[in-house]
């Protein structure tokens, strides 16, 4: 199921049709006791628009009621609920407390929607601290927008901002098959055979690999998953000077516009983007003249969360969310990689990021990637949390953001990737196709650049922490011991980071 071709990071949304002011939409004294009025599509982009331009994300829990009710109805009339005390994200074992919190939840709702709790219990997480449940009734908003142990309410299944984006997109931001060819002066050869990305050097990734190639570490990649028809990512994975490692392929995706379904659909990727960014990883540093990755001896665990870049499908959310959850798990995983995310944030993949956090791994997130008029947006989610490392790309005359790209204070690192002369020229990856080759760009060649240095510093220093490891490459960025309002602590310096 193709749900709409996005070829953006999440920053496309409908503007009103209305002439009304967004917060004049709807009363916030709305009751209901008075008329159950639904909203149009067009009603609740203004609304959220509205509030991401005010505050830089939606909370929808303080959303009115009705606003609320009318996002839940045109998504299958799903909820997703995180309950228990601020912040607490998840446990492994519920308390008495938290089960007794969620029963309330399965009580107020059950009463006021009429119906038994199996009929408005869609699913509750063992390790997340959230429930979803079927809503139809205002009464059943407001009395859950009083509790004081609900911490959000997300219409889970709500997607249609996006529905009439514009066709003026940038194809390296999202899904693409197509083999390119590779400008000469993008890569220069080195042995056995591989094409060394043009942007490698200014980091200094060649000199850095006399320290480190990665090898010991695993990353885990949460994206569109690995292209089948890949072999260096694949059977080839140990090619050249490329050795002694692993590649895994996961699915958590659920390819259905119905939220019912649960036939996930594998771990091969249908779009392109997730195989771009397993290559800028961790490609092998190969004989066969194709473009070699950053952590060419890492190992690589890759998941199949999404369809697309941008998570606003149901399905989506809910394969970004158990991903992070698995990888968590994982005791070899040490780095997850996310070239994905959405424009504000959403509870189950925010409490998933948390879960992730704690066990100890460093999540690297892009910072944004849209088309050039909507990218007023700052740092989307999940890489505007302190749980993550934000990347953004930038040109190569200095620091100027790509011109799909985003910044702002929560950027921690810069990654050069687009030449100032020709934006179309970005970083050579693997392409879909064993043989082919593709450019890719935005903040999520950034972000798996930025990855793949990670385990590079990691692979040299095994027995550090997640903060050690993030305080090297902190030391190595350009503006350190400062911090850049727009750009963190700039480009990073792979050798100084290994060293």
């Amino acid at each position: 199921m193709k749900k709409i071709t996005l070829l953006v990071l999440g920053l496309i949304f409908i503007y009103s049709c209305s002439k009304e002011d967004p917060s004049e939409i709807v009363d916030s004294n709305t009751t209901s006791q008075e008329f159950q009025k639904l909203l149009s599509i067009e009603e609740i982009n203004a609304y959220m628009e509205s509030e991401l331009k005010q505050n830089g994300d939606i909370v929808w829990k303080n959303a009115p009621a009705n606003v609320l009710l009318s996002a839940i109805a045109l998504g299958g009339d799903i909820a997703s609920v995180g309950y228990g005390n601020k912040g607490e994200s998840f446990s492994n074992k519920k308390s008495a407390r938290l089960n007794s919190a969620r029963t309330k939840i399965y009580d107020v709702v059950g009463a006021l929607e009429g119906a038994k709790q199996s009929n408005v219990v869609v699913s509750a997480d063992d390790i997340l601290n959230v429930t979803e449940i079927k809503i139809t009734s205002l009464k059943t908003i407001e009395a859950l927008q009083a509790m004081d142990d609900v911490r959000y309410i997300d219409p889970i299944g709500y997607g249609f901002y996006l529905e009439k984006e514009t066709s003026n997109q940038q194809k390296s931001a999202g899904c693409g098959q197509s083999g390119q060819t590779i400008n000469s002066g993008d890569y220069r050869v080195i042995s056995p055979n591989a094409r060394l990305p043009w942007n490698f050097d200014i980091h200094k990734v060649p000199q850095a690999w006399n320290l480190s190639t990665g090898s010991g570490i695993t990353v885990g990649l949460i994206d569109t998953g690995i292209s089948a028809n890949q072999n260096l990512l694949g059977n080839g994975f140990n090619d050249g000077a490329s050795n002694g490692r692993s590649v895994q392929r996961f699915g958590t995706f659920i390819d259905s516009p119905w939220w019912w379904s649960n036939n996930i659909d594998g771990p091969n990727d249908r779009c392109g983007h997730g195989t771009q960014m397993a290559s800028a990883i961790a490609s092998p540093r190969n004989n066969d003249f194709m473009p070699v990755g950053v952590a060419y001896n890492c190992n690589l665990v890759a998941y199949r969360g999404t369809e697309d870049v941008v998570l606003n499908d149901y399905h989506e959310r809910k394969g970004v969310s158990n991903a992070l959850k698995d990888l968590g798990n994982r005791g070899d995983v040490k780095i997850i990689s996310m070239s994905v995310g959405y424009p504000w944030s959403i509870g189950n993949v925010k409490d998933a990021v948390r879960y992730a956090y704690s066990r100890g791994k460093m999540i690297v997130a892009a910072g944004g990637t849209s088309t050039t008029f909507t990218n007023w947006y700052g740092v989307i989610f999940p890489a505007s949390m302190s749980e993550t490392v934000a990347v953004t790309g930038i040109k190569d005359n200095g620091y100027n953001r790509c011109n799909i790209c985003h910044d702002g204070s929560k950027i921690d690192f810069t990654i050069v990737m687009q030449r100032a002369g020709d934006s179309n020229r970005n970083v050579p990856v693997l392409g879909f196709n064993t043989g082919s080759q593709a450019y890719v760009g935005g903040s999520s060649v950034a972000t798996a650049m930025t990855a793949g240095i990670a385990a590079l510093v990691w692979a040299r220093n095994p027995n550090m922490s997640r903060e050690q490891v993030l305080d090297k490459l902190k030391r190595a960025g350009e503006f350190y011991p400062n911090r850049n309002g727009k750009f963190g602590y700039g480009n990073i310096d792979a050798l100084k980071a290994v060293q």
